[in-house]
């Protein structure tokens, strides 16, 4: 366990206590782990606990206590898992539909988080006991592109990264109908649904919807559906499966939002991704062949 005890100074009063505190430890620690220690109340001001918000205020004291490592409890598994690029510091890995990125609820086994501890003997640990090396996720039932940090310098880099929108993120899908226009923007705010918390959803009026926009480009229409390219701006949970279901073209084989039949998975492929490599600074781009299904479904033209 770690202790740190720091004062304020005066250049620093104002500053949200996680934003000080990612300052204090000169970016070693992220703003998003910093939550963590202040939920898990191991963050004391002046001997008191706070939160996220609070600002501090010049001469206070600011308690932090780092708690041990938690033994990792998960089981790597050896499971088919295509690395499209690896080296010390991070590796980027094309999921298969129908895998999950990492653990959830009860579900322990079989997830991209076993394949890669059996693939891998360094993962960073910010993402936490569950999600070792875990920068971004793709849904279940979506396939395609990850990058899966090896150390946490890397990690925190690429979070940047993601924050900043900086990394390439281009997707392939097949959605239902005919989309008329050849490209378009949509920009629509997104939050969790409260009737089904399972669900995202379009609002304007929930204090925690997020700004959430996709570019779209017609590839190719079809009799009765419409292939997409899609470019993201940002990368909220269900971005692009909410917003082609608010333009009436849901994914093909997204049962919770409005398209039931025509595919086993999701017809949604995460084909690009590109990054500023964090130790060279060079910008590495990868793309990744659509899966089978979809192509089969390309092919016969109609569902």
């Amino acid at each position: 366990m770690e202790e740190r005890k720091l004062r304020v100074e005066i250049s620093d009063a104002g500053k949200r206590i996680d934003k000080f505190l990612v300052g204090a430890f000169e970016g070693k620690i992220s703003r998003s782990f910093i939550k963590k220690l202040i939920d898990a109340e191991n963050v004391l001001v002046n001997g008191k606990h706070t939160n996220a918000h609070y600002k501090v205020s010049a001469e206070e004291i600011v308690k932090v206590t780092i708690p041990e490592p938690k033994v990792l409890q998960l089981k790597p598994e050896n499971i088919p898992l295509e690395v499209v690029y690896e080296d010390k510091d991070l590796l980027v890995v094309n999921k298969a539909a129908g895998i999950s990125v990492h653990p959830a609820g009860m579900n322990f086994t079989g997830t991209l988080v076993n394949a890669l501890l059996y693939h891998c003997k360094d993962l960073s640990g910010i993402g936490g006991v569950a999600r070792p090396g875990i920068v971004h996720r793709l849904d279940k039932e979506t396939s395609g592109l990850l990058v899966v940090a090896k150390n946490d310098a890397t990690h925190i880099n690429l979070s940047g990264q993601f924050k900043n929108r900086t990394v390439k993120r281009k997707y392939i899908a097949l959605v239902k109908g005919v989309v008329q226009l050849d490209n378009g923007r949509v920009d629509l705010p997104i939050a969790r649904r409260k009737k089904d918390i399972t669900k995202m959803g379009i609002s304007f009026v929930d204090e925690k919807k997020k700004n959430a926009i996709t570019n779209y480009k017609v590839i190719k229409r079809l009799k009765d559906f419409t292939m997409l390219e899609l470019l993201l701006e940002t990368g909220r949970t269900h971005q692009i499966r909410v917003h082609t279901a608010h333009m009436g073209h849901p994914v093909i084989g997204d049962k919770l939002y409005g398209s039931k039949k025509g595919a086993t998975t999701h017809a949604l492929h995460a084909k690009t991704l590109g990054f500023f490599h964090p130790a060279t600074k060079k910008f590495m781009e990868f793309n990744s062949d659509i899966p089978r299904e979809m192509q089969e479904l390309i092919k016969r033209g109609q569902l």
